[in-house]
């Protein structure tokens, strides 16, 4: 099974949960993940960033029943050994990496951040380590991706709203399947 299919798979399986336990978001799991990739869209955001968008909680679709609660057990990281498999590079894989520790920056360095947030948020928020020291926020601004982890990051935390018409799943796949026919075709070097 490719990358897409597998992506499909999980999305039909566990993507009509919804985050948290009693302090639910507010849509499913496969609505969050289009409505950001649409807001990524909507910011003209490079394709890439679009798909690691779409991608960003893959991670907590991956284990468990058909109906059982999603987790936030270090989800950044969980997926990303099958979207690198299925030939996702770091420009798709660093941000989805980094968008829990982007939260952790902005709440230690955003006033208005933290009180933003809905209570799921702040309620894993404490479970992925709280607000960042001087030292972390230094080691997280020097990583090449930070920025790009950002922007997915203030997406993340808009892509909550109920009802909102979205593309379906099938378009942002196409725009990954896209993505990856572009990493696997191989560039001519001219020689002048």
């Amino acid at each position: 099974m490719d990358l897409i299919a597998k992506i499909e798979a999980l999305f039909e399986r566990r993507g009509h949960l919804q985050y948290g336990d009693e302090r639910r978001e507010p849509v499913t799991a496969l609505e969050h993940a289009l409505q950001c990739a649409q807001l990524a869209e909507w910011a003209h955001a490079e394709h890439s960033l679009v798909v690691a968008a779409l991608l960003h909680d893959i991670g907590q679709l991956m284990d468990g029943a058909p109906t059982a609660p999603l987790r936030d057990d270090q989800h950044e990281l969980t997926a990303l050994p099958l979207l690198r498999a299925g030939g996702c590079g770091p420009d798709v894989l660093e941000p989805i990496r980094l968008h829990v520790a982007a939260k952790r920056y902005l709440v230690s360095t955003d006033p208005a951040y933290g009180p933003s947030l809905s209570d799921a948020s702040r309620h894993s928020l404490a479970l992925q380590g709280g607000p960042m020291n001087g030292e972390e926020r230094t080691i997280f601004m020097a990583h090449p991706h930070a920025a790009a982890s950002l922007q997915l990051r203030r997406w993340d935390d808009l892509a909550k709203r109920p009802g909102m018409r979205t593309p379906p799943l099938s378009y942002y796949l196409a725009l990954l399947d896209e993505l990856l026919r572009d990493t696997r075709v191989p560039r001519r070097l001219s020689i002048a």
